[in-house]
Formats: structure tokens, sequence, C-alpha cells
């Protein structure tokens, strides 16, 4: 049996876990990322926490094959180096060195929504398809690309950012600098911006209510919670956050023709409520002429795990490659 070595780098926590050339966790742990510390630090933690998943199950380096890693930010693979995150402090951190001076193994790297994409499609909700895409709403939105079961992520791996596709343009200022991007729109950070403007605009709306009930601060739920209740101010915010989804994934669809769009992220949890209406406006404004086959539009499976398989994975598929690590 192979194994490798999957570590999911997140702003809070790092993530480490072994995992089967089948996509399946062995063994995982957990330390908090404390990511104010210096960028060295944290790369040093991660490869401690590969080594501690390893011995804990008993096994050595010479059961691993690879460690991959998944990392917000852009990678640089060939080189080993992590050139620049955002919401950590990493610029050109040479991870594969600091990583292998703990570990001594084959170390490769890639962005987090990326290797998310590539769990899904081994062993998740895309399983047995060889082209699809996974986007992820949290507070901002990632997603990934599989093409021909492969991570596709452009020439300089800064591709597929998919949250920075424009669907209302001059609409409210990114974080990235444009107007009306898909994350701006989609991220749960835009749902609870869109509730807390549409309480502020209806002082009778059961928005504020359920706002009070909430310490002053709505939630991804919110709009969800007041639209079931009858409220038109919930209502229309959960309409707009439909259609700014919809507009999104029908971008999606007509640049990359997947199979299959799995959503994940914890909006997800509205279930049908959110998944009935939002395949019907992106399927419906998809360029689709009559009898081209219909990519499918589903929830993510992989949930947490999603980040440990996925690198690992990856990992794997570098390894075969003949990629040096």
């Amino acid at each position: 049996m192979q194994y490798f070595i999957g570590i999911d780098l997140g702003g809070t926590n790092i993530k480490a876990g072994i995992v089967d050339q089948d996509g399946n966790i062995i063994r995982k742990a957990s330390v908090k990322t404390h990511a104010d510390r210096d960028q060295i630090d944290i790369a040093k933690d991660m490869g401690l926490l590969a080594q501690k998943v390893m011995t804990d199950e008993g096994l050595t380096p010479s059961d691993i094959e690879a460690i991959g890693i998944g990392s917000p930010g852009t990678p640089d693979n060939e080189n080993g180096v992590l050139i620049y995150a955002n919401n950590l402090p990493f610029h050109q951190l040479p991870l594969r060195e600091i990583i292998r001076q703990v570990i001594d193994l084959p170390v490769y790297i890639d962005n987090d929504a990326n290797v998310a994409a590539l769990a899904e499609s081994v062993a998740g909700g895309a399983r047995g398809t060889s082209h699809s895409v996974t986007i992820t709403i949290g507070t901002g939105l990632g997603g990934g690309v599989v093409i021909n079961k492969r991570i596709y992520n452009g020439f300089n791996n800064a591709g597929c950012e998919l949250g920075h596709v424009v669907v209302q343009s001059g609409g409210v200022t990114c974080t990235c600098g444009r107007k009306g991007c898909f994350e701006v729109y989609s991220a749960a950070t835009g749902l609870i911006r869109e509730t807390h403007q549409a309480a502020l605009e209806n002082p009778d709306s059961v928005l504020n209510r359920l706002i009070a009930e909430n310490g002053g601060e709505a939630d991804g739920k919110t709009a969800f919670i007041g639209m079931r209740e009858g409220d038109a101010a919930a209502t229309g915010v959960v309409d707009f956050y439909i259609e700014m989804l919809a507009e999104g994934l029908a971008n999606i669809i007509n640049a990359f023709m997947p199979e299959i769009i799995l959503i994940g992220g914890g909006v997800c949890n509205e279930g049908d409520a959110l998944l009935l209406p939002v395949k019907e406006k992106a399927i419906s404004r998809a360029y689709l002429g009559e009898g081209v086959a219909v990519p499918r539009i589903e929830l993510a499976q992989m949930g947490n795990d999603a980040g440990i398989v996925g690198a690992a994975m990856m990992g794997m598929d570098c390894l075969k490659d003949g990629i040096p690590g």
C-alpha cells in the first residue's frame, strides 16, 4: 500500500493526515496556525505535524511516498516556494526546503482551493468524472478546476481565481480592487453585508429581531431563517444572493463545461432552498444549445477533509509525473 501525507494550511489551523492511494485518511491531526508568527516558524510546525501523524501511525519515512501541501496563495511548485498569500505572512517562503529539513521526502505545493477540487474528483462528489469544478464559499470564494483528472492552474500557478470573475460590472468593490466580483456577492461576507443592509433599510423586518438575537450580528443563516418566516426583506436578500451565485456558476460553465460543479461551504447547509433555484437559474443562463449535455450542479462531499486528501493526491500525481520534489 502506498501512503502519502497531505497538509492543509489554513489561517486558523494546520491539518495533516496520512492518506492511502485511494484517498482514504488513515490518521490525522491538527495544530493552531498562529498566523501572526514569522513564516519560518509556521512552516516548521507544518513539518513537525507531518512527522507526528507519521510516527503516531507507526510509520517511517520509508513508508511515505511524498508530502503534498495545500496553501492559500500562489505556489511555485517547481521551486518549492510559496510566493505569496494575502491572509498569511508569506512571501517567497522556501516551504519545500523547510519541510525537508524535518522529513526528507518529496514535497509538492499547490493552492488550497485546487487541492480541495482534486479531493472531490478523487474521493468526493466528482468521483468518476474527468472534468469538474469545485467552488468553496466561506469568508472568500475559492475555486478549483480539474481537467482530465488533473488540477489546472495556469502557466504561473495563479490561475482559476474564480472568485474574481466579475458578475456585476461597476458593483461593490472587492478586496482585489475590482468592482462586482463573484466573491464580493457570493462569499458568506457578501451575504452578511446584504443582510445587514436590508435590515437597516427595513426596520420592521424580522431580520432586525434575528440580528438582535444573534448579538447584533447577522451570519450566513440569518436571511434564510427570515425567508422561511415569510419576511419580504429576507426573501429579497436570499433571491439576490441566489441570482449572483447563479450568474457566477453560468460563467464557469461557459468557460470550462465541466461534467459537474460542486459547491461547498457553510451556506450549503441550506440544502435545497439554495441548490434547487441556483441549479435552475445557472443552467438556464449557460450557453447550452439543444441536445448539448448539461453539467450537474451538486453539493461538495469532502467537507473539512478535502484539503488533506487533495494535498496528498496532488503529491501522488506529481510523483507519478516525475516532478522533482
